[in-house]
């Protein structure tokens, strides 16, 4: 069936037709394209995409959200709370644990493979028709974006996966730019990471963090307003998530309140959109006590506060911190592959077990972060073990395509220097040799096996579970 959708390219109607591929042929095609096109610092192919569809970027009110860690939780909660604000929300993540779909959601719904299928060759038609070569990563922000049209969302939520600058999302001109938190193995490099980051950053952009570095904040803030942002303040306080993720996604949870404050208060009222029973609008007219009247019909018609909210959320998304307690051994999975995000990772082991004491910890560990600091990442570990009992079985990694990362760690060199810390430590052949004789190590009731590294290692933890989507 020929695609009949048309888009404006320099005044003029174009009809992009070409072969309608199939979904698996999309996901080949997806799977061999990262690089491409990899050297184009311009943003030169999104810009000609984004003509082509009648600048749907500039169509759609769009939060970016950038950052070291917490990218995902925070976009995954912002979406939660927009809506229960009673607005449609598109979310666009990044990476995918197991199937690409994972990436483009409304409403918390993932698209569907149809949908997926047609939207693929909606722009690679276009590209083809315009003879362009985008990469994988600038196929899927245009994909979010004409989905996001196409499904009349009232936000869409963009994960900057890495930099900012020539990142494809930035063919956006966000409402709202959130920054995480900005954090490197090397100090130096943190200075020109944030500024790279604040490149999204455009005139009359709201901008919102949850670093907690007071250095990087007053960068932060003078980077936004010599840019002409808007200055939205960092958080004040952790979420009320259900124990341990208030201590683990608690600042993540807080950012996506103050996301969504900012966007339903200072965007949605300026648009004079009215959101009724809201969580987060400010009730305008409403000064000093309330009236005896007004306090019996709250007592009647009792509002929902933002702390229910957080009791009832999802606190967890697939493969970033889940626990699976209803496997025997207890499955921990977490995508940590730098030192920031593997401190997070120990301290949530080191919080389950004081929620309840664990019978036997061995850690599956593998990596392909060639730039991770292996010294302080020892010291980590071996901190770590020094009040906790357990072990570490370090297994290799097959990269998945979309995912960061490039070869796997030496596994044999990785266990011997985690042996020189004291630690039991051994090496496996493979995932499966390595997961199989963890569970074996552990108490089958009360043991906890923990699978990290890498998002490859716990896409590959589904796979032997033979899950193939999520």
């Amino acid at each position: 069936m020929k695609n009949t959708n048309k888009h404006i390219i320099g005044g003029k109607d174009i009809v992009p037709v070409g072969k309608q591929r199939s979904y698996n042929e999309i996901i080949e095609f997806l799977d061999s394209n990262w690089k491409t096109n990899s050297t184009d610092k311009s943003l030169t192919v999104m810009k000609k995409l984004d003509q082509a569809f009648s600048n749907v970027s500039q169509k759609l009110n769009t939060i970016l959200v950038a950052g070291t860690n917490g990218k995902s939780l925070t976009v995954n909660f912002t979406s939660q709370l927009l809506k229960e604000e009673g607005l449609s929300v598109g979310s666009f993540f990044a990476p995918h644990i197991l199937t690409y779909n994972e990436r483009l959601s409304v409403n918390g719904e993932m698209v569907s493979s149809k949908s997926f299928t047609d939207v693929a060759n909606e722009v690679l038609n276009t590209a083809e028709t315009l003879q362009v070569t985008p990469n994988s990563f600038e196929v899927l922000t245009m994909m979010a974006l004409v989905y996001f049209k196409q499904s009349n969302v009232d936000v869409a939520l963009l994960e900057v996966s890495e930099g900012g600058q020539w990142n494809a999302t930035n063919i956006c001109t966000p409402k709202i730019a959130v920054i995480t938190r900005v954090t490197d193995d090397k100090e130096a490099n943190i200075v020109a990471s944030t500024k790279e980051i604040l490149e999204i950053v455009k005139p009359g952009t709201h901008v919102i963090s949850a670093d907690q570095s007071k250095l990087n904040l007053q960068m932060m803030l003078e980077i936004t307003e010599s840019k002409g942002g808007t200055w939205a303040m960092p958080i004040r306080k952790l979420a009320q998530l259900p124990y341990p993720f208030e201590q683990l996604h608690g600042r993540c949870a807080a950012l996506a309140e103050r996301i969504s404050q900012v966007f339903v208060n200072d965007i949605l009222n300026r648009d004079s959109i009215v959101v009724s029973g809201s969580l987060l609008t400010k009730q305008k007219g409403q000064r000093g006590r309330p009236t005896l009247e007004a306090k019996r019909h709250l007592e009647l018609n009792p509002k929902r506060t933002i702390e229910q909210f957080w009791k009832e959320a999802l606190a967890a998304m697939p493969g970033r911190f889940q626990l699976l307690d209803k496997e025997k051994p207890s499955i921990l999975l977490d995508n940590a592959a730098n030192l920031d995000a593997f401190a997070n990772l120990l301290l949530g082991i080191r919080l389950l077990h004081y929620q309840r004491p664990l019978k036997g910890l061995t850690i599956v560990l593998g990596c392909n972060n060639q730039d991770l600091d292996m010294p302080e990442f020892l010291k980590q570990l071996r901190y770590f073990f020094k009040k906790t009992s357990g072990s570490v079985i370090v297994c290799p990694v097959n990269h998945v395509a979309g995912h960061k990362g490039s070869e796997s760690w030496d596994v044999e060199k990785v266990t011997n220097d985690i042996k020189s810390m004291k630690i039991k430590a051994k090496s496996s052949k493979s995932f499966k040799e390595a997961y199989e004789a963890a569970i074996k190590s552990v108490d089958e009731r009360h043991g906890l096996v923990v699978v990290a590294g890498s998002p490859s290692l716990v896409s590959e933890y589904w796979k032997y579970k033979g899950i193939k989507k999520l």
